[in-house]
C-alpha cells in the first residue's frame, strides 16, 4: 500500500474530523461513520475530495465498500492502476 497515498488521503479526512476525534486516531483500519464519527454528508465530501485529489471517478458501488480507510485506500489503488 502507498504511503504517499495513505497520508493524502489521512489529510483530506482530518478535515472532516469532529473535535473529539484526533487525526492520530486515522488508521488504515479506521471505520469512517462508527469510529471516526464522520457523518453522511462529510462522507460524500470526503468522496469528492478523494476523486479531486487523485483524478479519479468513484461510482456507487464504491462508495458502498468504502467503510474503511483501508477500504478507500484501495479503491484508489484500484481505480489509479486502471487509468
Amino acid at each position: 500500500m502507498n504511503e504517499e497515498r495513505y497520508h493524502q488521503l489521512r489529510d483530506i479526512i482530518q478535515i472532516y474530523l469532529p473535535e473529539d476525534v484526533s487525526v492520530t486516531d486515522i488508521s488504515k483500519e479506521s471505520h469512517f461513520t462508527n469510529e471516526l464519527n464522520i457523518n453522511s454528508a462529510h462522507l460524500v465530501d470526503i468522496v469528492l475530495d478523494v476523486e479531486d485529489a487523485f483524478d479519479i471517478m468513484l461510482e456507487n458501488e464504491d462508495m458502498e465498500r468504502m467503510q474503511t480507510v483501508g477500504d478507500a485506500l484501495d479503491i484508489i489503488e484500484t481505480k489509479l492502476a486502471k487509468k
